[in-house]
């Protein structure tokens, strides 16, 4: 048994054929058929079904597959390790952050960090909607901090960070926060809806809690977003940690709108398997997944 025989196994079961397993894996689809062959004759039992047109798991092969996983994912975390400790520190290090949060809570981590490789820029980016995860997987960023909504999971590794809410509010002098109860998705189409525009480009476009045919604002951040809406010009969706303030001193309502509930949504800190981080990135990525007192609190 061998590594190569694993991954070529890991990546048929990800692409769902023998064809796309050898594209992805740059080798001629009878060298993977060959590795799988040989393989399955070392366990004694099949991997996959034959039957149908796509490969299938046995159950035997399910089972494999779970153990091949973990001992992949070690292998890969002791070459990411082993690369980044005979590498040269990197010129700069590019970190993409939903805007959704507060850096706040990552400043001391990445001052750490950046104190103690001071030859290396840390470059700190805040992006909308799907726009984390584009510049992850178009190598345009070493990490990312985000939700997981768009993520092509089995391409990645991730680890958790916190979770933020984003809650719908209005102005307390906007007709619709004038009185309680449930609004209907038909009467919010009568209110102006701020939303913001996502930066990750058409593939990683993310739409959520759009009201159809509601008049709409769009702006290009939600420090613009609030301001909109703090000036009585609509109504939408915020990070709690933005308005918690202004939702204690009664400036903005909270607004309970069919088919829009207050959203949380679980953060994480996300890194590319096919790619391998420097010293100064795997740095940080360690001191995410170790330093509690970085991680975002629970909304």
């Amino acid at each position: 048994m061998t590594l190569d025989q694993l991954a070529a196994f890991e990546a048929i079961v990800a692409t769902g054929t023998f064809r796309a397993a050898s594209e992805r894996l740059n080798k001629a689809q009878s060298a993977i058929s060959h590795q799988i062959r040989k393989l399955e004759d070392e366990l004694r039992f099949d991997l996959f079904s034959r039957d149908s047109y796509r490969p299938v798991l046995t159950a035997e092969g399910e089972v494999f597959h779970r153990e091949a996983l973990k001992v992949l994912q070690q292998f890969r975390a002791l070459k990411v390790t082993s690369d980044s400790l005979a590498g040269e520190f990197e010129p700069i290090v590019r970190v993409a952050m939903t805007s959704t949060l507060s850096l706040d809570p990552f400043l001391d981590l990445l001052a750490d960090v950046g104190g103690r490789f001071p030859s290396t820029h840390i470059q700190v980016a805040s992006e909308m909607m799907g726009g984390p995860i584009a510049r992850l997987m178009q190598d345009e960023a070493d990490l990312v901090i985000a939700g997981l909504d768009g993520v092509p999971i089995e391409q990645v590794e991730t680890l958790p960070v916190g979770s933020v809410s984003i809650v719908p509010v209005a102005h307390k002098d906007y007709p619709v926060a004038q009185s309680p109860g449930i609004r209907a998705r038909a009467e919010m189409q009568g209110y102006t809806q701020v939303v913001v525009a996502g930066t990750g480009g058409r593939a990683f476009e993310q739409s959520r809690d759009v009201i159809p045919t509601a008049q709409r604002w769009t702006v290009s951040d939600f420090a613009t977003k609030k301001s909109v809406i703090m000036a009585g010009l609509g109504w939408g969706g915020l990070p709690r940690h933005l308005i918690e303030d202004d939702l204690r001193k009664g400036e903005l309502i909270e607004l309970k709108v069919e088919g829009f509930p207050t959203r949380h949504t679980e953060i994480f800190a996300i890194r590319r398997k096919d790619q391998v981080m420097g010293r100064v990135a795997s740095a940080i990525w360690s001191e995410l997944g170790t330093d509690n007192s970085s991680a975002v609190p629970p909304a």
